[in-house]
């Protein structure tokens, strides 16, 4: 009795309930493990978008920034040209001073005024006034390269008025390059620390996404076990239902043969048959 498939069946059956509870257990561990993976990949996701978002402000302050470098580099440049301008400039006035040893324009133009008064007026030798016309046409001279120093000079202050409105325009670039380029120092500190915040909670995914496999894994074999106990108890109770089966239609033939004997007895007997014996002999061909 103790290896009757009754006994087996109840056996592998007390084997089902703790294969099952594991299994499920297993099963609800994995779906724990799946929901914070998933939660945590939506994070992710999110942070990226975050960073992308980010990554598209800063790029667009490096182009302006590096406009701003472009620009500044031309307002440089013809600020450069100016200074080179006023360099020559101070160097031509330099040379017209030297031809200038002292005096201004206005003693200049007062002493070409007494010689032509002294020489109209007063009745010179020849060499006397010979000299003094040749001192006339020297300072004339020295008049023209003055008048010169004045036009160059007018020309220097409209260059270094021009070179500081360059300087002027160049810092204004300047600062605001400076401004997006902080800008975009702090949006590049921030993508980072974004992205740095996302790959944790990727690792943090990647492993819970690992917890969720092993548990899987672990239910199925469980599961697996489940099934071939299950397997077992149905081929059992196959085994039994056919025995049954087969016991049942052995009684049945028992109690037909029996229902068959008592019928002819009856009939030879001349008693009156019920419906079942008179049925069971019609269909034997015995009345």
């Amino acid at each position: 009795m103790s290896d009757s498939p009754e006994r087996k069946i109840e056996a592998l059956n007390q084997e089902l309930t703790p294969l099952k509870e594991e299994r499920d257990r297993l099963n609800e561990e994995a779906k724990k493990w799946a929901t914070k993976r998933d939660a945590l990949n939506e994070k992710t996701r999110n942070l990226r978008q975050q960073a992308n978002s980010i990554k598209e402000k800063r790029d667009a302050l490096n182009e302006k920034v590096q406009e701003l470098k472009n620009l500044r580099s031309q307002v440089t440049d013809r600020r450069k040209e100016k200074f080179d301008k006023i360099s020559k400039l101070r160097k031509k006035i330099s040379e017209l001073n030297e031809k200038i040893p002292g005096g201004n324009l206005r003693q200049v133009q007062r002493e070409i005024e007494e010689i032509d008064w002294k020489i109209q007026t007063n009745s010179l030798p020849v060499k006397e006034e010979q000299e003094l016309i040749n001192r006339v046409r020297h300072l004339e001279t020295l008049l023209v390269d003055q008048k010169k120093v004045g036009k160059v000079k007018d020309e220097l202050f409209k260059l270094r008025a021009e070179e500081q409105k360059f300087g002027a325009e160049a810092k204004t670039i300047h600062d605001k390059l400076s401004e997006f380029a902080e800008q975009s120092q702090k949006c590049h500190a921030q993508m980072i620390e974004i992205l740095e915040k996302a790959r944790e909670l990727q690792g943090e995914a990647s492993e819970a996404h690992q917890k969720f496999v092993e548990a899987k894994e672990e239910a199925q074999k469980i599961h697996q076990k489940f099934v071939e106990v299950l397997g077992k108890i149905k081929s059992l109770q196959r085994d039994l239902k056919e025995t049954a089966d087969k016991k049942q239609a052995a009684r049945q033939s028992e109690l037909k043969d029996e229902l068959e004997k008592r019928a002819l007895e009856k009939l030879k007997s001349g008693e009156k048959l019920i419906w079942e014996e008179f049925q069971l002999l019609a269909e034997k061909g015995l009345i």
